[in-house]
């Protein structure tokens, strides 16, 4: 069959026309790679020590009750795990032996306080007998001695006194501290040794400290800016719930351990509710300095090359502002907040950087933001 001049220009411009469509379609068709995005910004970031050393807590004091004096407990005037206050009543000891010696006390002291009595007027007519020159100077001296053996024993029964109200007092132990009882180790009834046997041991918990080591190299550190201000530390724990409790560093040990080349340090917390327990291990994180205006980015967009670390950053086209693509900028890295980094140079904030696909990605390469990247799920097709 011939075909027409008409026709094979008809079905020409056809084709071109298909190819032509088929082009533009490619090129619609052709997006660029995938990407998740963030702003590079500047922000103040505290300076701490990294890794986060281990601590434990500790109370602030801790106070070991015993019995100043020997008996039966007659009461106990608290529950274990009481909170209490400095003065309260915490045991009650029998008082009716020390009430009986301070009744004995008091009794010899009257006793001895009428033989002064006579021993004064005794003594002042024998005075008066020896300056008439009736009496010898030795019986003269035999009444002072009486006199003087008297004040000393009247002198004894006042202490006696005093000591025997002194333990009698003793009968009522009283908190020394406010803190948190621990368990009993005596119950009512109990008698007590004095002063070999505990009855109980209190700890204070408001405020209540933390003990950690660092290694010898922040020392120069600390100690510089504990010159300017107080140190700020904050502590986590396993299932912690809340913020993190803030405390300040009040303690530097005086010397550096040999063995670990590390220094004790001690921060102590308000612990106003109870968020930390004596002899609970917690991470502790010690703020040092602040950063001021320093650029962050998310972490996971600084990648290491051959060269050293560098990111993406996603620049417009020149013609096309609508066009992405991304340059390869290599970059110095900072210290590391929480899930940032900062970038020390190479980096200007409100630049716009790779955080996720950048395994896909090369100098110039175009990108397509997302606001989420989904794997692509692999399929294997049939045999034919």
């Amino acid at each position: 069959m011939k075909i027409s001049t008409h026709h094979f220009i008809l079905f020409s411009a056809l084709l071109v026309m298909t190819a032509a469509g088929c082009s533009r379609a490619a090129k619609r068709e052709a997006p660029g790679v995938p990407v998740l995005v963030a702003k590079a910004m500047a922000t103040n970031v505290p300076v701490r020590i990294d890794p986060p050393p281990f601590g434990h807590v500790t109370a602030i004091s801790t106070v070991t009750i015993h019995s100043q004096i020997g008996g039966t407990i007659s009461a106990v005037n608290f529950k274990e795990g009481q909170e209490v206050k400095k003065g309260d009543l915490l045991f009650s000891i029998d008082p009716r032996p020390t009430q009986a010696a301070l009744d004995a006390a008091r009794a010899a002291l009257e006793r001895d306080m009428a033989q002064l009595d006579y021993a004064k007027i005794n003594f002042a007519r024998e005075q008066k007998l020896f300056d008439q020159k009736l009496i010898s100077r030795d019986e003269l001296d035999t009444n002072q001695a009486s006199l003087d053996t008297l004040l000393g024993t009247v002198s004894a029964d006042k202490a006696a006194i005093t000591n025997a109200l002194l333990n009698l007092e003793f009968c009522s132990i009283r908190s020394p501290v406010e803190g948190k009882t621990g368990s009993l180790q005596a119950f009512a009834g109990n008698v007590v040794k004095a002063p070999d046997d505990v009855l109980l041991t209190i700890n204070q918990i408001h405020p209540i400290d933390v003990a950690f080591a660092v290694p010898e190299q922040y020392l120069p550190e600390i100690q510089k800016q504990m010159l300017a201000k107080t140190l700020k530390a904050s502590v986590t724990f396993e299932n912690m719930t809340g913020p993190p409790p803030q405390g300040d560093l009040t303690f530097v040990d005086n010397s550096v351990d040999e063995t670990t080349g590390t220094i004790l340090l001690k921060a102590t917390f308000p612990n106003e509710d109870d968020a930390l327990w004596p002899g609970q291990f917690v991470q502790v994180t010690l703020t040092l300095s602040k950063l001021t205006n320093a650029i962050v980015v998310p972490s996971q967009a600084v990648q290491t090359g051959q060269n050293g670390p560098f990111i993406y950053v996603v620049k417009s086209d020149a013609t096309n502002a609508e066009i992405k693509t991304v340059e390869n900028r290599p970059v110095t890295n900072g210290i590391t907040y929480e899930n940032f980094t900062v970038v020390q140079k190479g980096l200007q904030a409100g630049e716009t950087v790779v955080t996720d696909g950048q395994l896909r990605l090369a100098p110039g390469v175009k990108v397509s933001i997302k606001s989420s990247l989904t794997p692509v799920a692999r399929t294997n097709s049939p045999a034919s």
